[in-house]
C-alpha cells in the first residue's frame, strides 16, 4: 500500500476527501485530477492536483501527460459516457480502475435483507441509479472482453460533517430550532444504514491496490441501521432541540407534491436497507465502522453552528414543508 501511485478523480466531496486523506497518511502518492475549485475540504499536504474539467478528454490527457498509475479512482461519473471516455483514456495506463458506483443500484425494493452484492441491480424508479447500473454494465463487459482491471464500489448513505442527511439538509435543522414541524418521508419506522465517510475511507483504501478486488463489486457500509424517525432524533438532540414536531407523511404523497424529492425517496430512501459486509471484511481483514450517528450529528452541528455561512436554508422546501404540513398534519379534535 505505502508508495502506490494513485489518482482521484474528483477526490474533494463528501466522500472522498476523507479517503484522499486516509490514501495519504497511508503514505500513497496521491494524485487528483479536478477542476481545482476551492471549497470546504482542503487538499492534505503532499497531494499533487492536476487541474483539469474530467469531462474533456483533451484536456485530461494534457494535464495528465505521460503519467499512468497503480489506481484510478473515479468518484465522478454519472453515466455510460463519462465511464466510456475513462476506459479510453486509462486502459493501459493503470494496474486498477475503481469505479463509485451507489448501493441505490441494488433491487429496490429489496425482496430479501441482508442486501449482498448478489443482490440483482434494479430500480425502476431513480435516473440516477439506473445509469449506475448502465455504467456496471460497460464496465463489466470492458473488463470480460478488454481485460480492464475494473473494481466496483457502492457506497450506501456516506455522510461527513458538512452534509446533513435530509433532503432540503439545514433548513430541516433551522425549522427544528424554530419549534416548526419538519417532514419525516412515511412512518419513519423504516431502518436505514448510514455510514460516516471516515468509516467508509478505512475499508475503501484497503482495496487500492488490491489484486484480489480486480473483477468484483463490493459495497462498504456501517454496521448501524436506525430508523428514520432515530436519525431524526439524533440530529435534533444534538441541534439543541428535545421534543422536535415530527410530521410523518407518505412518500408517494411527497413525490407528488415534488418529484424529484420522490424519486428519491421512492428509489431509495423509503425502504428498509441493511447490508452484508462480509466481502470488504474478507478483502479488508479488520475493516469496522465505529463511528456512531449521534456522534456523527453533533460533528454535522458543530461545523454548520462555527461558521454563519454554512447554516443555508432552502426556501423551496421550506415552502414545501409548510404546505406539506398544512396538508397532512394530525388534526386536533
Amino acid at each position: 500500500m505505502q508508495g502506490l501511485k494513485v489518482l482521484f478523480i474528483g477526490g474533494s466531496g463528501t466522500i472522498s476527501a476523507h479517503c484522499t486523506a486516509a490514501a495519504a497518511d497511508a503514505g500513497m502518492d496521491v494524485y487528483l485530477l479536478n477542476r481545482g475549485i476551492k471549497d470546504s475540504r482542503p487538499v492534505p499536504e503532499g497531494v499533487t492536483t492536476f487541474v483539469a474539467d474530467s469531462r474533456d478528454r483533451h484536456a485530461v490527457l494534457d494535464a495528465l501527460g505521460d503519467h499512468s498509475f497503480d489506481c484510478v479512482v473515479s468518484w465522478v461519473n454519472f453515466t455510460p459516457e463519462h465511464v466510456q471516455q475513462d476506459i479510453e483514456i486509462f486502459a493501459g495506463r493503470t494496474k486498477q480502475y475503481v469505479f463509485i458506483s451507489s448501493a441505490s443500484a441494488y433491487q429496490t425494493p429489496p425482496t430479501h435483507l441482508p442486501v449482498l452484492e448478489s443482490t440483482p441491480l434494479k430500480n425502476p424508479f431513480w435516473e440516477y441509479s439506473r445509469n449506475k447500473i448502465a455504467c456496471e454494465d460497460l464496465l463489466t463487459a470492458a473488463y470480460r472482453e478488454q481485460d480492464f482491471p475494473v473494481t466496483i464500489v457502492r457506497p450506501s448513505h456516506t455522510y461527513d460533517e458538512t452534509l446533513i442527511p435530509f433532503d432540503g439538509g439545514w433548513t430541516v435543522v433551522e425549522r427544528m430550532r424554530a419549534g416548526r414541524p419538519v417532514i419525516v418521508p412515511g412512518d419513519g419506522t423504516s431502518l436505514w444504514t448510514i455510514t460516516h465517510s471516515r468509516d467508509f475511507a478505512k475499508g475503501f483504501t484497503g482495496l487500492l491496490g488490491h489484486s484480489h478486488a480486480i473483477g468484483e463489486a463490493v459495497h462498504i457500509t456501517g454496521h448501524e441501521t436506525p430508523s428514520w424517525n432515530q436519525i431524526y432524533l439524533h440530529i435534533a438532540a444534538a441541534a439543541g432541540v428535545p421534543n422536535p414536531h415530527l410530521v410523518h407523511v407518505a412518500s408517494d404523497s411527497i413525490a407528488e407534491a415534488d418529484p424529484e424529492w420522490g424519486a428519491g425517496l421512492l428509489g431509495d430512501k423509503s425502504h428498509t436497507m441493511i447490508f452484508d459486509n462480509t466481502k470488504i471484511r474478507s478483502l479488508v481483514p479488520g475493516f469496522t465502522a465505529t463511528i456512531p450517528f449521534d456522534q456523527g450529528a453533533r460533528e454535522m452541528i458543530a461545523w454548520h453552528d462555527a461558521d454563519p455561512t454554512r447554516r443555508v436554508v432552502d426556501p423551496n422546501i421550506d415552502a414545501l414543508m409548510d404546505r406539506l404540513v398544512a396538508t397532512f398534519a394530525p388534526r386536533s379534535l
